[in-house]
C-alpha cells in the first residue's frame, strides 16, 4: 500500500517560487533514493532532481540547476522540491518517485524508479 502524494503546485508568475512536497505513506522510504520528474503535454518525461537516501548527495537536471533545490526529511517521510526563479518553460506536471528497490544512490533515469505519485501541476505565466 505504498503511496506517494505530491502537493504544492499551482499558478505562479515568472520569477516566482514554489515548494513542492511529496508525502509517502504505507511504507518508509528512508532507505530509498527519491527523485522529481516533470512532463508537459506533448513532451517527454524530464528528469528534474534526485536525492540520496540520507540527502547528502543530490543530482539536478540542466533545466533546474541553480534554481531548484531538492531535500528530504526522512523523519517525516517527505521529499521537497524548492523551485525559484521560475520560467514559463517550467510549466509541467511534476511527479515524485522512489526507486524500485531499497537503494541509496540518486539516479536521473526514470526506469530505475518503481513508485510514482499522481503529480502536481505547475503553471508559470509570463
Amino acid at each position: 500500500q505504498a503511496q506517494l502524494v505530491e502537493s504544492g503546485g499551482g499558478l505562479v508568475q515568472a520569477g516566482g517560487s514554489l515548494r513542492l512536497s511529496c508525502a509517502a505513506s504505507g511504507r518508509t522510504f528512508s532507505n530509498y533514493a527519491m527523485g522529481w520528474f516533470r512532463q508537459a503535454p506533448g513532451k517527454e518525461r524530464e528528469f528534474v532532481a534526485a536525492i540520496s537516501w540520507r540527502g547528502s548527495t543530490t543530482l539536478y537536471g540542466d533545466s533546474g540547476k541553480g534554481r531548484f533545490t531538492i531535500s528530504r526529511d526522512n523523519a517525516k517521510n517527505t521529499v521537497y522540491l524548492q523551485m525559484n526563479s521560475l520560467k514559463p518553460e517550467d510549466t509541467a506536471r511534476y511527479y515524485c518517485a522512489a526507486v524500485a528497490a531499497a537503494m541509496r544512490r540518486p539516479s536521473p533515469l526514470w526506469s530505475e524508479y518503481g513508485y510514482w505519485g499522481q503529480g502536481t501541476q505547475v503553471t508559470v505565466s509570463s
